[in-house]
């Protein structure tokens, strides 16, 4: 894609970096003398995801979100505007690096900074949720530290505006690693999710990594169900500093026990600190100009459920897939289509995989009913051809001698151990059985408690 000359009535000075779908330049409004960065998004590759929210419309959230805020700790936009086949947002131009190339490079900022980077980023958050905009994507990405020590909150390309039709809703929202428990459950959700986001930034500036870790979905069980180690608890932890209920709040399971609001969040954390915030990061802190290069805001929009399909698939088929999965899990679907996609090559593979994820075997028998009637043609694509005759294959399990039923049996007394990964657990295991003791074996032996195992096996051995 060549380096176009000019959008709008800014001058293109230079490339600052590309992505998925556009590129970010440095420009140059000519009317006021003034610097910007220009995100662009080539339209014909704004691909719409499940919940018929394109990348395009997020694009337009992001203008309308950050364009109606205006406050020192939060990038500002300052134009909307489309030329040729681009659409593009002219915003601040930034000069400094994210809070994720600081932690990519290890950095361990001391307890001064990590008090002021939080107090900075809840300041930013207070002004955006009395001006009802809720970010939905606070991580270490979209937070930037200027080369002065100034927070700066990046990407409201996912923000929930009140009031606003734009608003990317029915969908699977944010970064794992950095979601409340009811994102993860699809329930309605709230400001709080920004506290919860930065409650796990918080806890990764204190200890180094975030509170759960794991795949998607032992990741899901552990944000749902298990309380996460406090600061001061966690092996190696060396610092003065005691923020573990200030933390631990910003944590809580149930949004209800949770800061209700950035500010709030902000006292508490000023009456722990005990002593004055700085109003920036310490300049002994900061990357060098000339050692790191600027960092602008994120490229692409963020990885969530509507990130782009892996390129062997056609999107509006993953969309269909994503559809009748979501009658059975709801928004993790998005997910978990997107993931299984990438490890599956052929149609039939990814229903028989996605239909591991059901524990209920009705639930299993409708979507795999689904299955049979979607049309596609041998490459992944939608085509005219008929129902493909690899779908015969998918009724029952097609795993031998282990029934539907008993996986389902055993795939619910797993639960209790595993949490969502017991019913993948249950039919891989099946799959591979020469028999029922082996199959109980297997199952035994993915309880990691030497003293579980024993009552999970007597729980097994009943079954019928």
């Amino acid at each position: 894609m060549s380096t176009p000359q000019q959008l709008g009535k800014y001058r293109i000075l230079s490339v600052l970096g590309e992505g998925a779908m556009g590129v970010v330049y440095k420009g140059f409004d000519p009317g006021i003398q003034r610097t910007v960065a220009l995100k662009t998004i080539r339209r014909d590759l704004a691909l719409s995801d499940g919940s018929g929210a394109s990348a395009q419309q997020r694009f337009r959230v992001e203008a309308q979100a950050a364009g109606r805020l205006s406050h020192p700790g939060i990038v500002a936009v300052y134009d909307f505007g489309e030329e040729g086949d681009l659409s593009y947002i002219a915003m601040e131009f930034i000069e400094g690096s994210s809070l994720s190339r600081y932690n990519a490079k290890g950095k361990v900022f001391p307890d001064d900074d990590v008090a002021s980077i939080a107090a900075q980023l809840l300041d930013a958050l207070d002004h955006s949720h009395s001006h009802g905009v809720w970010h939905r994507d606070i991580k270490p990405a979209n937070v930037l530290i200027t080369h002065e020590g100034k927070v700066k909150v990046a990407d409201f390309g996912v923000a929930r505006i009140e009031h606003n039709d734009l608003t990317v809703a029915g969908s699977v929202i944010g970064t794992p690693g950095y979601m409340a428990p009811e994102q993860f459950l699809g329930e309605p959700i709230d400001s709080r999710v920004d506290i919860y986001a930065t409650g796990v930034l918080l806890y990764q500036l204190l200890v180094g990594r975030p509170p759960f870790s794991g795949n998607t979905e032992s990741l899901l069980y552990r944000v749902v169900h298990e309380p996460p180690v406090l600061p001061t608890l966690t092996p190696g932890y060396a610092r003065h500093l005691n923020l573990d209920e200030v933390v631990g709040k910003a944590l809580a399971k149930d949004r209800r026990n949770r800061f209700a609001s950035p500010a709030a969040f902000k006292q508490e954390l000023l009456l722990a600190f005990g002593r004055p915030v700085a109003p920036k990061v310490s300049q002994a802190s900061l990357f060098s100009p000339a050692d790191v290069p600027t960092e602008v805001v994120p490229m692409s929009p963020s990885k969530t459920s509507s990130a782009l399909p892996p390129a062997h698939w056609d999107p509006a088929l993953l969309q269909q897939v994503e559809a009748k999965l979501a009658k059975h899990v709801g928004p993790m679907a998005a997910v978990l289509v997107r993931r299984s996609a990438r490890a599956c090559h052929d149609l039939p593979t990814l229903y028989e995989h996605l239909a591991e994820q059901l524990t209920n075997a009705q639930a299993r028998a409708a979507f795999l009913t689904d299955a049979r009637a979607m049309k596609t043609n041998p490459s992944g694509g939608m085509g005219p051809g008929g129902t493909v005759s690899a779908f015969g294959g998918l009724t029952g399990t097609s795993l031998g001698i282990i029934s539907d039923s008993l996986i389902a049996a055993c795939a619910k007394i797993l639960t209790a151990h595993l949490g969502p990964i017991a019913p993948v657990v249950a039919r891989r295991s099946a799959a591979k059985a020469p028999s029922r003791s082996v199959y109980f074996d297997a199952l035994e032996g993915a309880i990691a408690d030497p003293a579980k195992r024993k009552a999970v096996r007597a729980q097994l051995d009943k079954l019928p």
